[in-house]
């Protein structure tokens, strides 16, 4: 399993998601975004092959509605199918550490196989090495 950290400032351009196939994404939300902005990182995500988005932090339920309706609107059948479909959770509630062991050991697509995971974090600084070893030690702890 793959796992990619994304620094992505709010309001900065998504980057091209190379070498990254059909993924789950956990979006690590640290500062208010527009709600322009919020609809432009969700319909990147589903473009780019998200099958799986588990949001925490600042407004982190408004982005689980986000990606429903970027997923509805990027489908061109009137019903998403199955292979197409994203599940989407958000996790207000808990810490991080729970949310990234959610998503290692519990984020499962109903009907595709996904390896690759991409951690965004969208913040004014990058914190990569923190936001990765959390994650290894969430899926270190099978319990």
């Amino acid at each position: 399993m793959g796992v990619t950290y994304l620094h992505l400032p709010a309001g900065r351009e998504p980057p091209v998601l190379g070498g990254v196939g059909r993924f789950r994404a956990v979006l690590v939300l640290r500062q208010t975004v527009t709600d322009e902005w919020q609809t432009l990182i969700s319909d990147w995500l589903v473009r780019s092959g998200c099958l799986y988005m588990m949001a925490w932090g600042v407004g982190c339920s408004s982005w689980d509605d986000s990606v429903d309706w970027a997923n509805r609107s990027v489908s061109e059948v009137g019903e998403v199918p199955d292979d197409q479909f994203v599940m989407t959770t958000w996790h207000d509630s808990e810490p991080l550490s729970e949310t990234l062991w959610f998503a290692a050991h519990t984020a499962h697509h109903p009907t595709m196989m996904l390896k690759d995971l991409v951690i965004i974090d969208i913040g004014p600084e990058a914190r990569e090495r923190e936001l990765l070893d959390a994650y290894a030690v969430a899926l270190a702890d099978a319990d």
